[in-house]
Formats: structure tokens, C-alpha cells, sequence
């Protein structure tokens, strides 16, 4: 008696602790199988709502595969296994211990077809199968996918996560999705209106999709009540439009400022009309792209800080470039824009087809460290984070040239030639070395922003041709030779940009902001922040 009373002990205590259903141990390959042996969508469908009811997370990698259109069965004998591509043939793998069956023919296998609608019984299954998963990011991608699938037959299991779920955000995501699911379904009107409630705080685009739903099949009570929870959620949204395009607009802006910095020191000090700056803007972009070359070929695991390595190498070989061409060109130009404005626009030519010559005419491609990738929510809106580290490397920039300006002999040699040439060079500074250094700093600090721009633009020989004309409005808007003029402008012309795109298009936008600060130099012709000095006032 005691010997059988401890064998029935030790089997209830493996059954309580067991992650998984009794029955789903031994019914799940026969399940899996039945993947393989459905004959049609719709016994297909079935067997996924089977393979869902067991709740059984090892059912998980199988449904995976099938909905990415990688689940097999063996023309032979109808097994039913994940496989991939490989070389032509197919590399395979059990559908539920993961391990690895060899290399088989592709012609021995048939690949299990889905349509749109397995498709989302297939999500809303891997979602009902993964709210219990021990992880929290896991179960909260799970409660996502079922609050967009909407699926009836995951509000059990919904249920049983909720009342274990102790982590706040996951669990307001699940009594999300169970919201979501009582407005779909046939709940009571007094569900249903706390539902409502749930859902219009959510907000967003999918919460007004889902109101209006309810709203054409509801009692007159849920649907007033859904109607009014609509123009809530669209009043919010108008609102968040606004902080998106602002947003938006500082983005494009801190790429304009970078274009338009190194601009902004050598018009300002030199009074040169570069047309060759947008070259070096490519070549710094082109900087980036062989170091990464190089790295791929030798040192892959140098990825992640190629773009770190790229920013010292760019602004030195930009700014090597930019002594060159005032060294060898420029200077015998001074006090004579139209030719140094003919002589740089045919530099810039001459540029663009060395770059072809050596590179090609296609694009290239320059990858994007991981640090760089994905994008984050605030709110309804969404931004990528590398056009986050773009405005931050944008302002870095913009105060490592404030401090050099203001901290630095080279700084404050440039400031008195800006100011008075001939005043600076009777005090024994030389100009014609302020000049040199001043067009490899400005060439360079554009060789920077070839790096950050490789990483939102295509690089290719034509990259600096589409931020010419904007660094030039930018530099007279906000005052030649002034950087918090520079700062302010391209920001103004970035956010402007933005709010005018969705009204006017891009095109006729560019057209709107040209045509203003046309109108605005007729009024301040030294720009918003005018330089003081002799010289400049005469």
C-alpha cells in the first residue's frame, strides 16, 4: 500500500509540475502531423486550431515555419518537417526537438501552402501558444498578436495569462487584447462599454479600425459610445500628427545643419561660393563605404563600430581634399566669386566622375550598425534610431565647432578675418594659412556629414547634389559666417519642410520655403543672425 501510494505521489507531482498539458504530450506529433495530411485550407485550419487548444508552446517553431511557408511534408512517406534552402536542396529540421535531419532533395519534399487567412489563425495561434511563456518580451509580442488578430478562440488561455501575469505592461497588453476580442465578439453591452474604454486609451489607427467595426454591429448604446471614443481618439491623433511632423522636422533638420555647417565656415571666413562642398559630403559618404569594405573582408567583428571608425578618416580625407583644392585653385581666385563659383561647379564635375571612374555609377551599399538599426514608439509616432543618433551627432558637431571657435588660437584667428581681413593680417595673422585651414575644416566637417548621411541616403556620385542648394538657403537664412544662424535655419527650414510636405508635396514645399526667404532677405539681408564687425557693415 505505502509503495503504491508513493508511485501515485510521484506522478500527481510530475503532473503539477509539467509545463505542459497531459494531453498535449502525447497528442502533439500526432498533431503536427496532421499539418502535413490536412487536405485543403480548411482542414489545414483545423489542425491549427488544434495544435492551438493544447497550448503547448513546442507547437510553436511548427506553426512558425508554416506561416513563413518553410513546413514540409516527404513525398514518400508524409513526414512532416521544417526545412530551408540550401544550395539547392533542403536542409531539414524536426519540427519539434529542433534537431538538425541532413540535406535532402527538394524534389523529395512538398512545401504546405497557407493563404491569408491561415495565415492569421496561424498568428493568432503562435500568440495563444506564447502567453504563457516564462519570458516577458515573449508574452507581450504574444498578447500584441492577439489584440490584431482578434481571435475568439485565444480568450481562454487569455484568461488563464492574465490571472498569473504580474508584470504591469504585459498585463495591460492581454486585457487589451481581451477587450479587443468582447467588441469583436457577442459580449453583454456592459462588457462591452468597459471594453470600449480600454481600447479608446490604447488609441492609435488600429483602435479606430476596431471602433468602427463595432460602431456598424453593435447595440445603439455601444455604438454612441464608440462613435464618441472615435473622435476622441482622432482629436489625439491630430495631435500626435503634429508632434510627428515636428519631430520629423529635427531630424531633417540635423541632417541639413550637417551639410550646411562646413558651408557656413568657409562662406562666412572666405566669402567663397563653394559649389564643390556637396562632393565632399560624397567623399566622406564614400569613406564610409571602404571602410566597411574593408572590415567585412578582414575584420568582421569590427562591424558595429565601423561608422566610428569612418568619422576621424572622413574628416581627414575630406578635409586633405579641401586644403588641395584652395591650395591649388582657390586661392589664386580670391575677389572673384563668378570664377571661383564657374571654377568649384566644374570641380564638383570633375569629382563626380572620379568617383564613377573609380566606384562605379550604381549605389553602394553601407550597412547600418546594430546600435543604428530598428526604431522605438513615443506614443502614436515611431522614430528610428539612426535618425535619433543623427541629431545628437548633429549637435556634438555643432558644439565641438562652438568651442573651437571660441576656445582655440585657429578659432579666434578665424573670427578676426571674418571679421576684418585686412585688420587681421596687419596684426600678423596669416591669412592666407587661416584660409587653407579654414577650407579643410569646412571640407571636413562635410566629409562628416557624408558619414551620418550614409547611413539614411544612397551613397552614390550624386549624394551631395541634393543638399547643395538647401546648405546655401540655409547659410544666407541664418546669417554667412554665423553657426547659431546656421543651427536656427536649418531647423526652421526642417520643421517647415515637414509641416508643408503633406499640403503642398515635397517639390512644391521647396518651391514655398525658397520663394519665403527670398522675400526674407529683401527684409534682413545679412540673414536672421548678421555678423558685426567693419568690414561686414560696410
Amino acid at each position: 500500500m505505502l509503495r503504491h501510494f508513493l508511485h501515485a505521489t510521484a506522478v500527481l507531482c510530475a503532473l503539477v509540475v509539467s509545463p505542459l498539458p497531459v494531453s498535449a504530450q502525447g497528442d502533439l506529433p500526432a498533431l503536427i502531423q496532421a499539418l502535413g495530411d490536412a487536405k485543403g485550407y480548411g482542414e489545414l485550419e483545423k489542425a491549427v486550431d488544434a495544435l492551438a487548444a493544447t497550448g503547448d508552446s513546442a507547437a510553436v517553431p511548427a506553426l512558425t515555419a508554416l506561416g513563413d511557408g518553410n513546413l514540409y511534408t516527404a513525398k514518400a512517406d508524409g513526414t512532416v518537417v521544417i526545412a530551408a534552402e540550401s544550395g539547392g536542396n533542403l536542409a531539414l529540421t524536426d519540427p519539434l526537438t529542433g534537431e538538425s535531419l541532413g540535406t535532402e532533395p527538394s524534389a523529395a519534399y512538398e512545401r504546405i501552402r497557407v493563404n491569408n487567412r491561415l495565415r492569421r489563425a496561424i498568428r493568432a495561434a503562435i500568440g495563444a501558444l506564447t502567453l504563457m511563456s516564462p519570458k516577458p518580451e515573449t508574452r507581450f509580442a504574444a498578447a500584441e498578436a492577439v489584440y490584431k488578430s482578434r481571435d475568439a478562440g485565444a480568450l481562454e488561455v487569455l484568461e488563464d495569462a492574465l490571472a498569473r501575469e504580474t508584470v504591469p505592461r504585459v498585463r495591460a497588453t492581454m486585457e487589451l487584447a481581451r477587450a479587443a476580442i468582447q467588441l469583436s465578439g457577442a459580449a453583454d453591452d456592459a462588457i462591452k462599454l468597459a471594453a470600449l474604454d480600454i481600447v479608446t486609451e490604447r488609441g492609435g489607427r488600429e483602435s479606430l479600425a476596431l471602433l468602427g467595426q463595432v460602431s456598424a454591429n453593435a447595440s445603439p448604446a455601444v455604438a454612441e459610445a464608440a462613435q464618441a471614443a472615435v473622435k476622441k481618439i482622432q482629436a489625439n491623433l491630430r495631435w500626435w500628427s503634429v508632434l510627428q511632423n515636428a519631430i520629423y522636422g529635427i531630424s531633417l533638420g540635423s541632417v541639413l545643419l550637417l551639410a550646411a555647417i562646413g558651408l557656413a565656415i568657409t562662406f562666412g571666413v572666405m566669402g567663397v561660393i563653394n559649389m564643390a562642398h556637396g562632393e565632399m559630403v560624397m567623399i566622406g559618404a564614400y569613406t564610409t563605404y571602404v571602410v566597411q569594405e574593408v572590415i567585412r573582408t578582414s575584420f568582421p567583428y569590427l562591424f558595429d563600430v565601423s561608422v566610428l571608425i569612418a568619422l576621424p578618416l572622413a574628416f581627414l580625407v575630406a578635409g586633405a581634399i579641401g586644403i588641395a583644392i584652395e591650395r591649388g585653385i582657390i586661392r589664386f581666385l580670391y575677389g572673384r566669386p563668378l570664377e571661383t563659383l564657374l571654377a568649384t561647379w566644374g570641380l564638383s564635375l570633375v569629382l563626380q566622375q572620379a568617383v564613377r571612374s573609380i566606384f562605379g555609377p550604381t549605389n553602394r551599399e553601407v550597412g547600418n550598425p546594430s546600435w543604428m538599426s530598428g526604431a522605438f514608439d513615443i506614443g502614436q509616432i515611431s522614430l528610428t534610431y539612426g535618425r535619433l543618433w543623427i541629431i545628437v551627432f548633429a549637435l556634438i558637431v555643432f558644439t565641438a565647432l562652438m568651442l573651437m571657435l571660441r576656445r582655440t588660437p585657429l578659432g579666434l584667428q578665424m573670427r578676426a578675418v571674418t571679421q576684418n581681413r585686412r585688420m587681421a593680417a596687419s596684426m600678423g595673422i596669416r591669412t592666407p594659412w587661416v584660409d587653407a585651414m579654414t577650407f579643410g575644416l569646412g571640407s571636413g566637417v562635410a566629409g562628416l556629414a557624408g558619414v551620418a548621411l550614409s547611413q539614411i541616403d544612397n551613397v552614390s556620385p550624386n549624394l551631395g547634389q541634393g543638399y547643395i542648394i538647401d546648405s546655401f538657403m540655409i547659410v544666407i537664412f541664418g546669417g554667412v559666417g554665423n553657426l547659431w544662424g546656421t543651427l536656427v535655419g536649418a531647423f526652421t527650414l526642417g520643421v517647415v519642410n515637414k509641416f508643408l510636405e503633406p499640403y503642398a508635396g515635397a517639390v512644391l514645399g521647396k518651391i514655398l520655403v525658397l520663394v519665403f526667404i527670398i522675400l526674407f532677405i529683401q527684409i534682413k539681408p545679412r540673414g536672421l543672425f548678421a555678423l558685426k564687425g567693419r568690414a561686414v557693415e560696410q
